[in-house]
């Protein structure tokens, strides 16, 4: 004998209500809450990567501290070379900065930011482009649209150090086997850049003449790195590794390859006038084709007495006007 199930119309009803509820969210609450960003049913994209970062090359005893301190807005890796244990650091310790600046474009060479800005540890340096040798208002000064329409720029718009012609390759080179005379004295990176060079670039002619400003400080684009391989970032760092030069000469080797390996001509030395104003937007300078007034004098010394900025070699005060809080 069979048994009928016979639906009451309170339960009908309840289950036009639980259906009636289902549309309702299915229908207005979901589009609402993906707008929103309540719930999503499409996978999220991978974070896109900064459009500039900091580089920074130091030393367990270098003081680093002004780089978070003044720049908390930008992203920042702070390499130490000499501590094996630091969360950025280097496979051997050789090259000065060049093993850093190499090391970072191998790691993150698929993820890089629209602009990278490869510097030293120490915020005042001698060789900073700036009347305080002030690292600080160079990097918050910085032209990026200049930086991603040229590719490549120095930090440096003074010809002093390293420019019209600071190497002259088949000129300046010792050869083989010869010792430098006087018989002791140490090798220069003249002397060695030609041969250098040709175990570093291999498919580039040496140039007759090679001129940069110095020390290795530099912005380039993501683009501009890109035009390299992957593998010639690898090549470089191993022939760091490889060479028999010390860690002073291999580093400078790489100091004037810099600019030739991100595409400029050998001879990379642009006009003051034009490289004040288009950098830095410092416009209305009175220049030679050398240098502008104001801006940089060699200094005497390479180390800064106590109390620099504000304190000058003279022990006397100065008019400085930056921050140093």
């Amino acid at each position: 004998m069979a048994f009928a199930i016979r639906r009451g119309p309170k339960l009908t009803s309840l289950s036009t209500l639980v259906l009636l509820l289902f549309c309702v969210w299915f229908l207005v609450l979901i589009p609402f809450l993906s707008r929103h960003g309540g719930l999503s049913f499409r996978p999220q994209r991978p974070n896109r990567a900064p459009p500039i970062e900091l580089v920074v090359a130091s030393t367990k005893h270098e003081n680093t501290t002004w780089v978070h301190q003044h720049l908390p807005e930008w992203s920042r890796k702070v390499y130490v070379v000499d501590d094996p244990q630091n969360a950025l650091t280097v496979p051997v310790n050789k090259g000065r900065e060049a093993m850093v600046f190499l090391t970072y474009l191998i790691d993150n060479y698929y993820s890089l930011p629209d602009t990278v800005i490869f510097v030293h540890a120490s915020r005042f340096q001698w060789h900073n482009d700036d009347p305080d040798y002030d690292l600080l208002p160079e990097l918050r000064n910085l032209n990026f649209t200049y930086v991603r329409t040229v590719g490549y720029a120095n930090l440096r718009c003074v010809w002093v150090l390293g420019c019209p012609v600071e190497i002259r390759p088949f000129a300046d080179e010792l050869p083989a086997g010869q010792e430098p005379q006087p018989s002791g004295r140490r090798l220069t990176t003249k002397e060695i850049f030609k041969r250098a060079f040709e175990e570093l670039l291999p498919d580039i002619p040496v140039p007759q003449e090679v001129g940069v400003s110095c020390c290795s400080q530099f912005a380039v684009t993501r683009e501009t790195v890109r035009q390299r391989p992957l593998e010639d970032y690898v090549h470089f760092r191993q022939w760091l590794i490889d060479t028999p030069l010390t860690d002073d000469l291999s580093g400078r080797v790489l100091e004037y390859a810099w600019h030739i390996i991100f595409g400029k001509e050998a001879i990379h030395c642009p006009r003051a006038e034009d490289c004040y104003c288009n950098l830095w937007g410092l416009c209305d300078l009175k220049c030679t084709d050398q240098q502008c007034e104001g801006r940089y004098s060699l200094p005497s010394l390479s180390t800064f007495p106590k109390g620099w900025p504000r304190i000058g070699w003279d022990g006397k005060e100065r008019d400085y006007s930056g921050s140093l809080s």
